[in-house]
């Protein structure tokens, strides 16, 4: 009988639209849309109630263990800095495994980089009917040329600066343009990656051989040779026994 009465077209119940004079005012809400908002309304009603009653029943007397570390200043509990639970060891331990993760994404980054600059190299000799090679602001003409190093044009094409202008051939379909100027904007992400992850790098090293045992100082602007908006630091030389 159930199945029967499935059977039977029905009426299909509408909630009423936006009236035409209140359009201005956006979509109507509907009841399943007032039921959202109601749920959150008294959800959030009932979290603040409830901190009103544990405020109101605290005791001011009460003892926990922060209050061990904790020290009074105008009234206000602040807590004690923690000293490091690290060992120096430790700490340069971390320190060097953390350079091996941030080198390991240098390594994969960079092999990304000349997967794809590869790919556009290519598709870039496809593209050019008198074979005209693209990298930084000079066009390399090779007409005349039998053979050209491979090696390279991926190096030209890894040296492309982020203001060099890609020349598209206007000849392709508009959905190959768009992806081959998405590769070149991927491209140029990526380099621009590694290069922050190298100064990452570097700064790590720095940090890692200051914490390093041995004497050491701060060099002046006027001792270093090449100035530079780092610090630059020098070990004095010891003899290994």
């Amino acid at each position: 009988m159930s199945s029967l009465r499935n059977a039977l077209p029905r009426r299909a119940h509408k909630e009423r639209a936006q009236p035409e004079a209140r359009k201005k005012f956006g979509l109507l809400e509907k009841h399943k849309d007032y039921v959202v908002r109601a749920k959150a309304y008294h959800k959030k009603e009932q979290a603040l109630q409830k901190l009103k009653e544990k405020a109101a029943f605290r005791n001011p007397d009460e003892f926990y263990f922060k209050m061990v570390k904790a020290r009074t200043v105008g009234g206000v509990h602040r807590p004690e800095s923690e000293a490091n639970k690290y060992t120096p060891e430790e700490l340069l331990l971390m320190k060097t495994q953390d350079m091996g993760y941030i080198m390991q994404k240098i390594q994969s980054e960079k092999k990304k980089i000349e997967k794809l600059a590869a790919i556009l190299h290519s598709l870039d000799n496809q593209s050019s009917k008198g074979h005209v090679y693209y990298a930084e602001d000079r066009n390399f003409n090779v007409l005349g040329l039998s053979f050209f190093d491979r090696e390279e044009a991926n190096e030209l094409q890894l040296k492309k600066s982020a203001h060099t202008q890609v020349s598209i051939d206007e000849n392709l379909p508009n959905h190959v343009k768009r992806k081959t100027a998405a590769s070149y904007r991927e491209l140029e992400a990526r380099k621009s990656r590694v290069n922050d992850l190298e100064k990452l790098y570097m700064d790590m090293a720095l940090k890692k051989e200051l914490q390093k045992k041995g004497r050491k100082r701060k060099l002046r602007e006027d001792e270093i040779v090449c100035p530079t908006s780092k610090p630059v630091y020098k070990w004095r030389a010891e003899r290994k026994r």
